[in-house]
């Protein structure tokens, strides 16, 4: 819509709005880097700043000589975005351990808290029960009520459509790792988003991961089971029922064969290979029983050149290779990102990945990396995805209202 047909309400709105996202990512502004960011008129600018202020997202500080930036002529009014005016709540909701991560207004984190589930008993209930427990001991901790958070963000284990729903699916276990997450949470937090978990963690690393400054790449959430967050010329993947990329698909894939993340096979690997006495005998991994065996222990080893370590790696590395061909050809992806828990051990699989990436598709292949994000990744975007739901909300908020 041209300006010239904008409403004097709309024209407002839209100043606002522009000022008050300029002012969400500075340190500090005047109405002068007002006019020349936003390209307000003088007037307009003062005003928009003066409304914010009594919002109360904006804060008058000291002027310019106060703090020995101005020596001459009248010195500038500076403002600076009340980050403290609010929070918001990250919470990544899996199966066995939900995670809930409080930050202020920009994602700084304030508090983050863990609570295990017990994952057999995983009913609608237990999990609506265990979601809010661990978001109140968080709020609690950081020394804030409910009602100081503006928004919320949940991530699941389970495809997500765009009004935060999970479809059907055989035994239902999509609908009971989402069970109305929107609503539980949306009793009491003005802006509530639920998303897929991987997207989630995709929405991590263009934020402040590996994936900063690409537009084309996957994030592979890669430990139990996985999980595939898919950008593509800067838009996040999502479909009709909140399904694009769901790994099911590797179900039929050969060398694939299902959905195990990576550190599940890399640990199953080296159980079956002890168990069948078919590791070299200076491997470490023979005098270990299998409840030793896990993927960070096989991974260590491999890194230290373990030869039963590494044989098992560059299997599941080749196993790697396939599904990041298969991901880099349907979307042509310049980055693989490895996330969660494995990637901090994660490199004996992406070399030997890589070794067998250039024979898995014709397309100039997408390069293959570790997240540094650590395994609280889907809360880091659940954080940084409530925050956008802040700053593009907060206007409309009762909290945020212009006086009347």
């Amino acid at each position: 819509m041209s300006q010239s047909l904008l409403t004097p309400t709309a024209l407002r709105r839209a100043s606002l709005d522009a000022v008050l996202g300029f002012a969400w990512d500075a340190e500090a502004l005047t109405a002068s880097d007002v006019i020349e960011h936003v390209g307000l008129t003088r007037s307009t600018a003062i005003d928009v700043i003066d409304e914010l202020v009594e919002r109360g997202l904006l804060a008058e500080l000291p002027n310019a000589r106060a703090v020995g930036e101005y020596q001459k002529g009248r010195p500038a009014r500076r403002f600076a975005f009340r980050a403290d005016t609010g929070c918001v709540v990250g919470l990544d909701a899996g199966r066995a351990r939900l995670t809930a991560t409080v930050a202020d207004l920009r994602g700084a984190t304030r508090v983050v808290r863990h609570l295990s589930a017990d994952a057999p008993q995983d009913s609608p209930e237990d999990r609506r029960r265990d979601a809010a427990r661990v978001v109140d001991d968080a709020l609690a901790a950081a020394g804030i009520t409910r009602t100081d958070v503006v928004a919320l963000c949940v991530g699941v284990p389970a495809p997500v459509d765009r009004n935060g729903s999970s479809p059907s699916h055989r035994d239902d276990f999509w609908r009971r790792m989402n069970p109305s997450f929107g609503e539980l949470f949306g009793e009491w937090v003005p802006i509530v988003r639920v998303e897929n978990d991987a997207s989630l963690a995709a929405v991590a690393e263009r934020a402040v991961g590996a994936a900063v400054g690409y537009d084309d790449f996957v994030t592979l959430l890669a430990g139990e089971r996985l999980g595939a967050g898919v950008w593509v010329d800067g838009t996040l993947l999502r479909g009709a029922h909140g399904g694009a990329a769901e790994m099911v698909a590797f179900d039929h894939v050969a060398g694939v064969e299902g959905a195990w993340g990576l550190g599940h096979r890399v640990a199953e690997l080296a159980r079956r290979a002890v168990a069948k006495g078919s590791l070299p005998s200076s491997s470490a991994l023979r005098a270990l029983d299998s409840a030793q065996i896990d993927a960070k222990t096989v991974l260590a080893l491999a890194a230290e050149g373990d030869a039963g370590a590494v044989v098992v790696a560059r299997q599941v590395g080749e196993t790697l290779a396939v599904i990041a061909g298969v991901l880099g050809s349907l979307f042509d992806s310049r980055r693989i990102i490895v996330s969660g828990a494995v990637a901090a051990g994660a490199a004996p699989l992406i070399d030997a990945a890589l070794d067998a990436l250039p024979q898995e598709l014709d397309l100039p292949a997408p390069e293959i990396v570790a997240s540094d994000l650590g395994a609280d990744i889907v809360s880091v975007g659940a954080v940084r995805a409530a925050v956008e739901a802040a700053r593009t909300g907060a206007l409309d908020l009762p909290r945020f209202a212009a006086a009347s």
